[in-house]
């Protein structure tokens, strides 16, 4: 499994630590990413569009708030996202006090 870091990821704040679970080989033309993904508390995941694909999150610890197109609600383990394709999302863990952890799924259109 690749373990990548991102400083300020799209914009965001923080560190963002990404488990990548497939590699480009497993995952072919139908998706480019599917990882576990951990917020630190103060990290933020900044606003981004997507254009020829679309992704969704589950949570699975922690809390945040989720940016759906500048429509900001507070999301919990358990809860899951979609972004379609020509839509925008962030995530935050700004005021948060333990890690934000999800699952992320990029799906290619």
């Amino acid at each position: 499994m690749e373990v990548v870091y991102d400083e300020n990821p799209c914009g965001g704040v923080g560190t963002m630590k990404l488990e990548k679970i497939l590699a480009p080989a497993e995952l072919k033309d139908k998706c480019s990413l599917y990882a576990r993904v951990t917020l630190p508390p103060g990290c933020v995941l900044g606003y981004h569009e997507h254009h020829g694909n679309s992704e969704s999150y589950f949570i699975l610890s922690g809390a945040g708030e989720y940016d759906d197109n500048g429509v900001k609600r507070p999301v919990k383990a358990g809860d899951s996202t979609w972004t379609p394709d020509g839509s925008g999302h962030g995530l935050s863990n700004a005021a948060g006090t333990e890690d934000l952890v999800f699952m992320a799924l990029i799906i290619n259109s």
